[in-house]
């Protein structure tokens, strides 16, 4: 029995032993996690955390802000960011399998060529199963250095193989995860999309030069123009983001949101800007000439509404170059002739009847020859009043005008011509470099230029000078402003979010040029420049224009004979101005003729702004010519185009058929509508139309259509009539 209790007792002491020596081994272990626990957190815990952060949080990544758009008067988007997308196959992908490959590649690549004919369907189907060979061979080689144990840096040419030439927008990048075997996810297609922001502009190269540029890498910012003036408003700040990996997904965390820039808007008016480029880029075509400039300004506010500046490239074709209407830096001729007058009138030197001895057109002083532009002619005619010698633009009458005055007093001249404001120094709406955008009028009291007794004569009809365009413009707005000189500027507000931030308003740079009196003198003699002297090819038969011509030989390493510089400026209406214009061309081909060359372009656009600006506004116009100009309409629709002209209240002549499409022709007093017979099976004429209408009719009778250029429709690569080949190709021509 003892016996027994014995036994029973030691076995119940055997299992407490083990029991105690388990606790006590669970306690150790407790212990021993309690103090790792601890050196964790306290001892390595920096270390851990920085670890842990850096596997599973990136920190301070930057978020980009979205640059701010550029915009015209009316709202139209002049430059905005675009997202372009980069397409490549990674064909190291761990998901991409073979099989799955082979069985998509044929419709794969039928689809991409489709979308993207700048390679066939075979070329397609080459790329990726090319691609697709190359990551094998090259993965036996990244291989094979493992195993040899060398060091050596293997760069894969499999991985990044770009599958669309170019960048693709989001629609199209869309479009393109629908098509065979990229439909899958991206991990089993090795499909691979970079997201670059890149500057788009809706208009293409109008006003090109103004709006500017910014680099390829956005980033940098702008590189030209309000691009580059404004590049702080619009570029915005950017923010900062981490991205931390969740459950295996990495998510971003916004910490410092990026703040938009700000949006520009101009003054700059579209259509105006068409007009404008468009006339000058026909004008330089036609003379050859090495560039030529602009420019297009609403009198009473000072906003520039069009700006061109075109110079000649290598290929002989003309695009925005230089800011040529404010680093014009040259003489500007006989411009410069109505402010000569202007201060000569003023200070009562002269009276507009007052008469001067031109004879055959040469006159000596100080031992060098002012020449007239008639003196090779040989006739004399004799005296000119102070009037005619603006008007047939005499260097004579003109020269005799300030030596009258000034002869014995040169500074009192170019100090009254300092005192206009016309050398001021202006903040310009565009980046410019050194004396770019300046006035440079000589002092006879400047000892680093030499004044000689020929100074005078000259300078007083544009040489010896330096006069950019834009203050030739500011001078002669001035005289249409009722005498107030106003700056011309571009940038109109900032805004953000919808919302102006800030407006801006034109400066006054002298609000009284001269008197009254001298005012109207000025004005009427630069009606009749236009109406019987240099200025007579300019001339309008449905309003009147004011203004002057200006002939200037260029000076080249101190000689003059390396070309002419003609120009243009006025304003018009002439009885209640509302534009001023100036247009520059320089060396160009041929006699030059500022009348002729410069005075074309701005008939052509005074005419058409009139007729889409000025034309509903008669009390602009003298009442004999209001409507003698229409608008100009294109054809089309029959429907839409009476719809129209009835709500704009224009008078026109119906079609008396039941026509569906109708020929718009412009006549006195009011538009022409006839019908424009378009017959099954038949080519039909679309001269005239617009791109929207003619695409329509012609897609509807099965042509294809390709169309270059903008505007109305000039001419048509199959003619009228000529029978119809479902699926035939056609050509538009647009101007």
């Amino acid at each position: 029995m003892a016996k027994n209790e014995n036994s029973i007792k030691g076995k119940k002491q055997t299992i407490i032993n083990r029991y105690g020596f388990i606790v006590f081994l669970f306690l150790a272990i407790f212990v021993a996690i309690l103090v790792y626990i601890v050196r964790i957190m306290f001892v390595e815990g920096d270390q851990w955390r920085a670890l842990g952060i850096k596997e599973t949080v990136k920190k301070d990544r930057e978020i980009k802000p979205n640059r701010g758009n550029i915009y015209a008067d009316d709202g139209r988007l002049l430059a905005t960011s675009e997202p372009l997308y980069g397409v490549y196959i990674d064909f190291m992908a761990e998901g991409i399998r073979k099989d799955t490959l082979m069985k998509y590649v044929g419709d794969l690549s039928v689809a991409l060529a489709r979308k993207y004919p700048d390679k066939n369907a075979t070329q397609y189907k080459n790329l990726i199963l090319n691609g697709w060979d190359l990551s094998r061979r090259e993965l036996n080689q990244i291989e094979q250095i493992k195993e040899s144990g060398s060091k050596k840096k293997f760069r894969p040419k499999s991985r990044y193989i770009r599958l669309i030439k170019r960048d693709v927008n989001y629609v199209e990048l869309k479009e393109l995860r629908t098509y065979p075997f990229l439909n899958q996810r991206s991990n089993r297609t090795g499909m691979i999309v970079e997201e670059r922001s890149m500057r788009a502009k809706p208009f293409g190269r109008l006003a090109g030069r103004t709006v500017g540029s910014i680099y390829k890498d956005i980033d940098k910012g702008g590189s030209s123009g309000v691009e580059l003036k404004y590049d702080s408003i619009l570029r915005g700040k950017p923010g900062v983001k981490s991205r931390q990996k969740i459950q295996g997904r990495w998510l971003d965390v916004v910490e410092v949101p990026a703040e938009d820039g700000w949006d520009v808007k101009t003054t700059l008016d579209v259509d105006i800007q068409d007009i404008t480029e468009k006339a000058l880029y026909s004008k330089l075509e036609e003379t050859g000439a090495e560039s030529g400039t602009a420019i297009i300004m609403e009198v009473a506010t000072g906003e520039i509404k069009a700006i061109s500046n075109l110079d000649r490239m290598p290929d002989g074709s003309y695009a925005e170059g230089n800011p040529n209407a404010f680093s014009y830096m040259s003489e500007p001729g006989s411009t410069f002739k109505t402010l000569s007058v202007m201060i000569a009138l003023e200070d009562g030197v002269v009276t507009p009847d007052e008469k001067f001895h031109v004879g055959t057109g040469l006159f000596q002083y100080g031992g060098r020859t002012v020449r007239d532009h008639y003196w090779r002619h040989g006739a004399d005619r004799g005296d000119l009043t102070v009037a005619q010698g603006i008007h047939i633009s005499s260097n004579i009458v003109v020269s005799k005008v300030i030596l009258k005055g000034y002869e014995n007093n040169p500074e009192k001249y170019v100090q009254r011509i300092y005192d206009t404001g016309i050398t001021k120094k202006i903040d310009w709406d565009v980046p410019l470099q050194g004396k770019e955008g300046t006035a440079i009028i000589r002092h006879p009291n400047d000892k680093s230029h030499y004044w000689s007794r020929t100074t005078l004569p000259w300078m007083s009809f544009g040489y010896e000078t330096q006069i950019p365009p834009i203050y030739i413009l500011m001078f002669y707005n001035g005289i249409a402003n009722g005498g107030k000189m106003i700056k011309p500027f571009i940038t109109k507000a900032f805004m953000h979010d919808g919302k102006v931030e800030k407006e801006f308003t034109t400066d006054i740079i002298n609000p009284s040029l001269c008197s009254p009196k001298t005012l109207e003198e000025i004005q009427q003699m630069l009606v009749g420049v236009v109406n019987e002297g240099t200025g007579k090819f300019v001339g309008s038969k449905s309003f009147q224009i004011a203004g002057k011509t200006g002939t200037a030989m260029i000076a080249s390493e101190g000689r003059y004979g390396s070309g002419y510089y003609v120009s243009f400026c006025g304003y018009f209406p002439a009885e209640k101005p509302m534009y001023t214009c100036f247009v520059g061309i320089r060396r160009p081909k041929g006699v030059p003729s500022g009348g002729l060359m410069p005075g074309g372009v701005f008939k052509q656009i005074a005419e058409q702004v009139y007729a889409r600006k000025v034309y509903m506004a008669p009390s602009a116009c003298k009442p004999d010519t209001a409507l003698l100009m229409t608008p100009y309409v294109k054809s089309g629709s029959k429907k839409d185009l009476e719809l129209v002209l009835s709500s704009l209240n224009l008078p026109y002549t119906p079609s008396q058929d039941d026509a569906e499409w109708v020929v718009a022709t412009p006549s006195i007093n009011k538009i022409d509508l006839r019908k424009n017979v378009i017959e099954n099976g038949l080519v039909p004429d679309v001269k005239g139309m617009g791109a929207r209408d003619a695409l329509f009719v012609l897609e509807r009778m099965g042509l294809r259509v390709r169309i270059q250029g903008y505007g109305k429709v000039v001419s048509q690569s199959m003619p009228s009539g000529s029978r119809i080949v479902r699926g035939s190709s056609i050509s538009l021509e647009l101007k």
